[in-house]
Order: structure tokens, then sequence, then C-alpha cells
């Protein structure tokens, strides 16, 4: 009787968490896609920032969404961000033909800069000195960048923020020099690599 109705926990109801893959072992515990923590709706009201490192626990989708909030104008409006994700992974779907959880997987292992330069100064000297980064923080970086990329290339634009995103994820997803994420990434990285 149980089994009637223990049904499989999709996004929007559509997309299955099941045979999503994380090609980068370092960021299996920070990309949260598994499908024992499936959501429907990218939106928990969980409180991720409540402790240090909380926000690991956090839906990656649900992640990507707040990082579209932000902008003043922005500010708060949840289900607006939730709302231009669902289409712009209707959008990825139509374009590649995958789950469109797969394909942000990939673009945020693609995006994240895996070497940076931090400020070293002592006595009013300052100089740059190249760091590895963290998984934690390349997953971070990864979400801010095409949150980011998407904001400046919907903005004064015809494009939706919906296809922007979708752009965004597709290219950094295919590693693609087109997208705002992977030329900072690389920017970083070069700064980095000069610094070392």
């Amino acid at each position: 009787m149980a089994g009637q109705y223990a049904s499989e926990v999709k996004l929007f109801k559509k997309w299955s968490f099941e045979d999503v893959e994380c090609s980068d072992l370092c960021l299996l515990d920070f990309l949260n896609v598994s499908s024992n923590t499936a959501v429907y709706l990218p939106h928990t009201a969980g409180r991720y920032q409540k402790k240090r490192f909380r926000k690991a626990q956090c839906p990656i989708v649900e992640r990507l969404a707040t990082c579209l909030m932000f902008h003043g104008r922005n500010a708060g409006k949840k289900l607006l961000a939730v709302r231009i994700i669902k289409h712009a992974f209707e959008i990825i779907h139509l374009l590649t033909d995958q789950n469109p959880i797969q394909v942000l997987v990939q673009a945020i292992v693609n995006a994240g800069p895996r070497e940076d330069s931090t400020r070293v100064g002592a006595a009013g000297i300052v100089r740059r000195q190249a760091v590895d980064v963290s998984p934690f923080r390349r997953v971070n970086q990864a979400l801010y960048l095409i949150a980011q990329g998407a904001r400046a290339a919907s903005f004064r634009n015809i494009k939706t923020i919906a296809e922007c995103v979708a752009d965004e994820i597709i290219n950094a997803s295919k590693g693609s020099s087109n997208s705002y994420a992977i030329k900072k990434k690389d920017e970083i990285e070069r700064v980095a690599k000069a610094n070392r």
C-alpha cells in the first residue's frame, strides 16, 4: 500500500537527481545534488547562515537562486529567482537534451578557479602570493561568477534573464570562453600563476 504513494522527488516535478554525477571528486561534498537531498522546489527556507559551512548542505539549485537575488532591487525576491531558474532549466534542456541539474554541476566544476592570489603584506609592503583555492570556495566562486555573468548579459538587453542564465550555464559547462565565468576564472588563474 505504501509503495503506490512513494514517488521519486524531482526538481520542479521534472528533473531527476538520480543520475547526476560530479566529475570532480573534491567538490562532491559541497555540491548537494545527491538523491537523498532532492527537493521539488529550490526554496527550503533553511537557516544556512547560522553556522559556518552550513550552506554546504543547501541544495545547489537553491544556492544559484540566492546568488541571483542581488543588486538592491532584486533583494529578497526569491520566488522571482526560482521562476527564472525554472525557465532557464527548460531552455537548457531544449538546447542540450541533457538533465539541466547535470549541466549546472558541470558548469560549477568548470567555472571555479583552482588557484588564486592573496595579499601578503608586512610594514606597508604588500605583495601578491599565489594560493590554492579550497573546494568550498571554488563552488562559491563559480556560483557567484555564473550569476554575475548572467546579470551583466541581461542588463539593457532584449534577452530575458532566464535566457542569459541558461546561456551562461551551458557555456560554462562546455568550458567555452564565451562564458563570463570561464573568462574570469582564467584571468584569476593567470594572475595567480604570475604571482607564484
